[in-house]
């Protein structure tokens, strides 16, 4: 069964490409496990050769990289460059932390204990469509640093960049079986992954629905996972913020790729004594966003994934706009820029709408910003914009949300963790805490007594 890949900025088909089932994904794991013995047994230096070797590629293919994750993704070029260029950092640093997770010496009677990092074996990988080749590098780096091998599944609506990492990898030096690239539909190879019994962990991004599954199919095998899944987090606006500075920055934390971000700051909470004020800086700072053609280095947000995300995305906006921008006509799933005035309790603040689409809803002061931000299922991210340095702690000292921005919109960076609480799932990615997730403690205790 073949499937067309599409460019959503012109509904145009970019390549053709037939869907792995169920044997295919069994043989992938089949190669993963038969090649882990061996890569297990590299030593972790040289692994670490291999991965900036790795790297190295990515910086010497950082133009051919980002036109496909822009072409398939409908993301700006420019974004796309910035990715690609994480991309490379992720490997180099996981090159780097390869041979200094060190287990312990734990003196204890009768002898001495020692803890040991040992991997898991062979880990399913699952990755969505907005930040494709990203999100592969975040699980990638850690999984392969440790010594396990991989199958990757990329979104069946944007595999590419996936594919061409796996080529790269190979012409690296990574040896054949250690990353195997499986392209399918969620249902049918996401799903055996899942279920397979030789398939030690899976690594998942993507909706809380599906993650719900993910972790209820890997209780059979009593499979580890780390899931990364949704968001509905707060940007939290104190009056006696820059509120200049403020409002020039929110439009990036949502519509930065066309609010398919999972830490999008989609709701806006603005203290009610600035609300007015920044209401206008806001509405003034949407209106520059730049939407068009993802090739042109201008552009700042491009399309929406599909067609029938168009639709959804379109369901949340029911009437109370405070501002629409413009979006091109014709072919390709635009949709505009929107801020619409709402209530915590309001659909729009409750669910993860995962467009162009921002909520802004005011509160009375420090107590009530902090009870709005965490009256949501999610935690995923979230910011604080305020020049009270001890107020900015101790609200995010109170938010219940794993990573957060003071008076920034930034939430990724290579060398710390990044993941949620609640029902944002659980594990880290990035830093050397994602290097746990891909790795198990061995505990061994050597006798010395005669």
């Amino acid at each position: 069964m073949s499937f067309a890949v599409i460019n959503p900025a012109t509904e145009e088909t970019i390549v053709t490409l037939d869907s792995a089932g169920i044997d295919e994904t069994d043989a992938a794991v089949a190669r993963a496990k038969a090649a882990y013995p061996a890569w297990r047994a590299v030593s972790p230096a040289d692994r670490g050769r291999l991965l900036r070797r790795l790297a190295t590629l990515v910086e010497e293919h950082h133009e051919e990289l980002a036109r496909i994750e822009s072409q398939n993704v409908g993301k700006p070029i420019v974004g796309a460059r910035g990715e690609v260029g994480m991309v490379a950092d992720v490997f180099h640093f996981y090159a780097g932390a390869v041979d200094k997770k060190h287990g312990e010496t734990i003196p204890v009677a009768g002898g001495i204990d020692l803890t040991f990092r040992e991997p898991l074996g062979v880990v399913g990988l699952i990755v969505p469509w907005n930040f494709p080749l990203n999100i592969s590098s975040w699980k990638l780096g850690p999984a392969l640093a440790c010594g396990n091998t991989v199958v990757l599944k990329p979104a069946e609506l944007t595999p590419l960049s996936a594919l061409r990492l796996a080529e790269l990898a190979l012409e690296a030096g990574i040896p054949e079986g250690v990353l195997n690239v499986v392209v399918g539909k969620g249902s049918v190879v996401g799903q055996r992954l899942v279920d397979h019994p030789d398939v030690a962990k899976i690594g998942f991004t993507g909706s809380t629905e599906v993650g719900r599954g993910v972790m209820q199919g890997a209780a059979a095998t009593i499979k580890r996972v780390t899931l990364e899944l949704g968001g509905k987090s707060a940007n939290v606006v104190f009056a006696d913020a820059d509120l200049e500075r403020a409002a020039a920055a929110a439009p990036y934390a949502v519509f930065d790729n066309a609010g398919q971000d999972c830490c999008a700051r989609s709701r806006i909470l603005v203290e009610r004594s600035a609300y007015d004020r920044f209401a206008e800086l806001l509405v003034d700072a949407t209106r520059n966003v730049k939407v068009g053609d993802p090739a042109d280095d201008a552009t700042e947000m491009g399309p929406l994934i599909s067609a029938a995300h168009r639709e959804t995305v379109a369901s949340f906006v029911d009437g109370k706009t405070l501002f629409t921008g413009a979006a091109p006509t014709g072919k390709g799933y635009w949709y505009p820029c929107t801020l619409v005035e709402a209530t915590n309790d309001d659909r729009i603040a409750r669910d993860e709408v995962f467009g162009p689409v921002a909520a802004l809803i005011p509160f009375d002061d420090e107590a009530d910003a902090v009870r709005i931000a965490n009256d949501t299922p999610y935690g995923l991210s979230g910011s604080i914009w305020t020049q009270n340095g001890a107020r900015a702690l101790r609200v995010a000292r109170a938010l219940e949300t794993g990573v957060l921005s003071v008076n920034s919109n930034s939430s990724v960076r290579v060398s710390t963790p990044f993941g949620g609480f609640k029902q944002s799932g659980f594990g880290r990615e990035l830093g050397m805490h994602a290097l746990d997730g891909y790795s198990e403690v061995k505990n061994v205790y050597y006798s010395t007594e005669g």
